[in-house]
């Protein structure tokens, strides 16, 4: 198999590199499909300067031409889908389905922000002096760091891009190193769009070799970062010493409540799907179901004949598909049962078949560590809250679902589910653009991402006051 060599996006120009980083394809690890450069630290720092000298140009630019770049890049996304579709499969594993769907909607994204960014920026405020006019303007903050995840290769930095962009800022994409491919098909979008040089630059390489200079030029403004608790925990320390503004998306322990009298088929159906599409591999994944007793194993029958058809794809890596079957060996070896459904694999891929976790305790450590794969535990409880207090018994705080149909307990549940994000009678997954995005206490910081509330992160506010008496 020809092994596909990529370019990475410095300054406007398209460079390779000596060396390069492979990228593997987790269905079958056995050889590279392709080859992204390797900067050293010293093209890091080029990299800088060159967001530098373009976010002085992206600035000055209309935001009318701002925008219109970014729907630009949307048609394009759109024209490119298919293509882009393939590079998520081949990298990441999803299902042909999963990667359209996720190229598909990385274009909402910068339509969406090529709308927002037309919208007002600012407002007028009293002023108690006489022949006094006072008010506020966002303006942009500058140089943004984006360190994105796998699991997520093309939509998770288009939901940083887009509105960092339609806001003035000058980006620096860091994508992961297992799923590349992605975001640099992204940047050839935005290029090809119109994007100044500068604007928006990708760095691939080794992490280790490259880290200080990606993460303490004094040219970073703000830095956003969507991954692991220990890594973003890291990151904000080493940005609060410098002031940069940081915002992070973390881990999640998600789950959703089925209460006695909801329509069990279809919580067993959403419940499923949020927990084994994208092979469990998604931050608002549930990973506990918390049955109402006196519909437990009517729900658990249901949940097991939708288990039975589920084929997700592969998880991204060896080592990550190693960590997912530990967890499952620990959860068993500590009291818990485990239910695995027939998966026929190839040999040579990541594979871990959809596994079912009863007899759990929250003293056992799947209860409370995030596995991050297909893995759900089931287990009964006595009422509404009781299910409250078992979905708030986490440091986590992403998303929450219950089903149920009584509209008291619903609402209920949406007041006292210590959650950025909660459904009723849906999946804890498909949050769409426009809807504010983030989590509470350990699953990430304050600043949301989506909607018009990721503006906040990506601008700063500027008051002013015009004497003209």
């Amino acid at each position: 198999m020809a092994v596909r060599a990529m370019e990475t996006l410095v300054g406007g120009e398209w460079i390779g590199a000596d060396g390069g980083v492979d990228v593997y394809d987790p269905a079958d690890v056995r050889e590279p499909f392709a080859r992204v450069p390797a900067l050293t630290a010293k093209q890091v720092t080029e990299v800088y300067r060159a967001a530098a000298e373009g976010y002085a140009t992206w600035r000055a630019t209309s935001p009318i031409e701002r925008c219109r770049v970014l729907a630009r890049a949307a048609v394009l996304l759109r024209e490119r889908a298919d293509e882009i579709a393939g590079a998520i499969h081949a990298e990441n594993g999803k299902t042909p389905a999963e990667a359209r769907g996720e190229a598909e909607k990385t274009a909402d994204f910068f339509e969406y922000y090529a709308a927002v960014g037309r919208q007002e920026y600012g407002s007028l405020i009293a002023d108690a002096r006489p022949d006094t006019r006072a008010g506020f303007q966002r303006e942009p903050l500058g140089v943004v760091l984006a360190i994105t995840p796998w699991n997520d290769p093309l939509i998770t930095p288009a939901r940083k891009l887009a509105p960092a962009l339609a806001a003035g800022n000058a980006v620096v994409l860091k994508p992961a190193t297992e799923t590349p491919v992605s975001g640099l098909l992204l940047a050839r979008a935005l290029h090809d769009a119109g994007l100044p040089a500068g604007v928006i630059n990708v760095v691939t390489g080794r992490t280790a070799e490259i880290s200080d200079a990606l993460l303490d030029d004094p040219r970073i403004a703000a830095a956003t970062f969507t991954g692991g608790n220990a890594v973003g925990e890291a990151l904000r320390v080493r940005f609060a010493e410098r002031g940069v503004r940081f915002q992070a998306e973390l881990g999640g322990k998600n789950a959703s409540v089925v209460l006695a009298g909801a329509d069990l088929p279809r919580a067993a159906a959403a419940i499923a799907a949020a927990a084994f599409g994208q092979a469990g591999q998604r931050c608002t994944a549930t990973s506990r179901a918390l049955v109402d007793r006196t519909v437990h194993d009517d729900f658990l029958a249901l949940l097991r004949a939708e288990v039975a058809g589920s084929r997700p794809g592969p998880l991204v890596s060896p080592a990550h598909r190693d960590g997912v079957l530990r967890h499952i060996a620990v959860a068993v070896e500590q009291g818990a049962r485990a239910e695995r459904t027939d998966l026929e694999t190839p040999p040579y891929g990541c594979h871990v078949a959809p596994t079912i976790l009863t007899g759990v305790t929250p003293e056992m450590d799947v209860w409370r560590e995030e596995v991050f794969g297909p893995v759900l535990v089931v287990r009964p409880v006595d009422g509404l809250d009781e299910a409250i207090a078992a979905v708030n018994d986490t440091r986590y705080g992403l998303a929450a679902a219950i089903f149920t149909d009584s509209l008291s307990a619903a609402h209920r549940f949406v007041d006292a589910a210590d959650c950025g994000q909660i459904a009723v009678n849906t999946t804890t997954s498909g949050w769409d653009v426009h809807q504010p995005f983030g989590g509470f206490r350990d699953s990430g910081s304050a600043f949301k991402e989506q909607g018009a509330e990721a503006l906040r992160f990506y601008t700063k506010v500027k008051t002013f006051a015009i004497h003209f008496g």
